[in-house]
C-alpha cells in the first residue's frame, strides 16, 4: 500500500511548531538567530516580494478581460468594498465588546511618564485619494505601490476591452504572462516551510516569556478576537453566500492564514491565497481582483487591534470610555482603515488615530509595540482570511446573478 505523502500545507504547519519550539530554546542566542537563521527568512521574502508586483499586475487584467463588460468590474469592486466595511465594523466592535467585558487592562496602573511615543502623520483622506492615481506608469511596479499598481491594472485591462479586436493580441500576452507568473509563484512557494520556520525563529527568540507575560492579558484576548471573528464572521458569511462548510473553508485556506501569521505580511501571503482561493472555488477573474485589492483596504485584523487596544490604553490610565467614545473608535478605525491603505507601520498609525479621536494619551503606544510583531502576526492571518472569504462570496454572488451554480456550491453537494 502506497503511502500518502504530507500535503505543502503540512509541512508548513510542522514547520511553524519547530519554529516555536527551536525559537525558545533559542531565547538566549537571538542574536545567533538573527545571524544565521534569519537571513533565509528574509531571502524567502524577497523572492515573494519580486513576485508579487508580477502576479497582481497580470492577474487583475486578465481578470478584467475575462469579466468582458466594464461595468461588471465595477459592480464588482463595489460589492468588494461594501463586504470589508461591514467586516470591519463588525471586527472592531467585537474588540471593543471582549475588551470590555474580560478587563483586558485590569491590574495595571500606569502613569505614562516613563513612556514615549512619537505619533506618526496620516495622510489626509484627501492626499490617500490623490495618491491612489500615479503619475508614472513604471514607478509603482518598482516601489510595489499596490493601491496604484491595481489602478493601473484596471485601466490597462479596461483600455483592452475598449480595444476590441485589436486589443486581443495584448490580453493574449497577458494571460500569457499570468500563467507564467503563477507557474513562478508556485515554485516560490515550496520554499514556505523553510521561509516560514527562518521567521519564525528570530521572533520567538527574542520575544520570549519575559517580554509576554506582563502583557499576556491583552495577547490573549487579541487572539481570542482573532479566532472569534474568523470562525463567526467568514465562516457564517461564506456558510451563506458561497454554501462552502465551515470545517472546508478553514481547511483549504490554512496554508494561506499560517503564511500570513508567520510572514506578518498579507503582500507576502498573497500568492498563496490566491491559489487557495481558486481551491475553494473562487472564481479566478473575481479573486485575482479582490485579493489583491483586500491586501491594501481589508484591515479586519488590525480594527480588531484597535478597538482591544483603545479599551486597554484607557483601562491602565484609569480612563473611562463611554458609549459615544467606543462608537467613535468604530468609525475611526473603519475610515483609518482605507485613509493610512499601502503606508509602512499602518497599524500603528490608526493606533494614533484612534486613541487622539477619544482623547487617550498617545504614550500607551510605547507600551503596545513592545509586542507589535506578536499582534501583528494574529492580525495579518484574519486579514488574509478575510480576502479569501470575501473571494468566495463575490464569486458566488456573480454566478448566482449570471444563472449558474458555483463550482464551490458543486464540490459542497458531493
Amino acid at each position: 500500500m502506497k503511502k500518502k505523502r504530507l500535503s505543502l500545507p503540512h509541512f508548513i504547519l510542522i514547520s511553524m511548531i519547530l519554529g516555536i519550539i527551536v525559537g525558545i530554546l533559542m531565547q538566549k542566542h537571538a542574536d545567533i538567530a538573527n545571524t544565521y537563521i534569519k537571513p533565509f527568512g528574509t531571502i524567502f521574502l524577497n523572492l515573494i516580494k519580486m513576485i508579487v508586483v508580477p502576479v497582481v499586475l497580470s492577474s487583475i487584467i486578465s481578470g478584467v478581460i475575462s469579466m468582458q463588460d466594464i461595468k461588471k468590474v465595477g459592480k464588482a469592486g463595489v460589492k468588494t468594498i461594501v463586504f470589508f466595511m461591514a467586516t470591519t465594523v463588525f471586527a472592531v466592535t467585537l474588540g471593543l465588546i471582549f475588551a470590555n467585558l474580560l478587563n483586558v487592562g485590569s491590574g495595571y496602573q500606569l502613569s505614562g511618564e516613563s513612556l514615549t511615543y512619537e505619533a506618526v502623520q496620516a495622510p489626509s483622506m484627501g492626499e490617500t485619494f490623490m495618491n491612489v492615481f500615479p503619475s508614472n506608469a513604471f514607478e509603482p511596479l518598482a516601489s510595489a505601490d499596490m493601491l496604484q499598481v491595481i489602478v493601473i491594472a484596471l485601466f490597462f485591462g479596461a483600455g483592452i476591452l475598449m480595444a476590441g479586436e485589436k486589443g486581443k493580441t495584448f490580453g493574449d500576452f497577458v494571460d500569457s504572462a499570468t500563467e507564467v507568473c503563477m507557474k513562478v509563484m508556485e515554485v516560490i512557494i515550496r520554499l514556505s516551510p523553510i521561509g516560514v520556520f527562518a521567521l519564525l525563529v528570530p521572533v520567538i527568540a527574542e520575544n520570549g516569556p519575559d517580554v509576554l507575560l506582563p502583557l499576556l492579558r491583552l495577547i490573549l484576548v487579541c487572539y481570542f478576537v482573532y479566532v472569534l471573528h474568523m470562525v463567526l464572521t467568514y465562516s457564517t458569511l461564506t456558510k451563506f453566500f458561497a454554501k462552502i462548510p465551515i470545517l472546508r473553508f478553514f481547511k483549504i485556506a490554512m496554508p494561506a492564514t499560517v503564511m500570513a501569521f508567520s510572514t506578518s505580511s498579507s503582500m507576502g501571503a498573497l500568492p498563496m491565497a490566491l491559489d487557495c482561493s481558486e481551491k475553494m472555488g473562487s472564481r479566478r477573474d473575481i479573486s485575482s481582483f479582490v485579493i489583491p485589492l483586500g491586501t491594501t483596504i481589508n484591515m479586519d485584523g488590525t480594527a480588531i487591534y484597535q478597538g482591544v487596544c483603545a479599551i486597554f490604553i484607557a483601562q491602565i490610565f484609569g480612563q473611562d470610555l463611554n458609549l459615544a467614545q467606543q462608537i467613535t473608535v468604530v468609525a475611526t478605525a473603519v475610515l483609518s482603515s482605507i485613509g493610512t491603505a499601502g503606508v509602512p507601520g499602518s497599524g500603528m498609525i490608526m493606533l494614533s488615530m484612534v486613541l487622539q479621536s477619544v482623547g487617550l494619551p498617545l504614550e500607551g503606544i510605547a507600551l503596545v509595540a513592545g509586542i507589535d510583531r506578536i499582534l501583528d502576526m494574529g492580525r495579518t492571518a484574519v486579514n488574509t482570511t478575510g480576502n479569501m472569504a470575501c473571494a468566495a462570496c463575490i464569486s458566488f454572488m456573480e454566478d448566482r446573478k449570471e444563472g449558474k451554480l458555483p463550482p464551490s456550491s458543486k464540490q459542497a453537494a458531493q
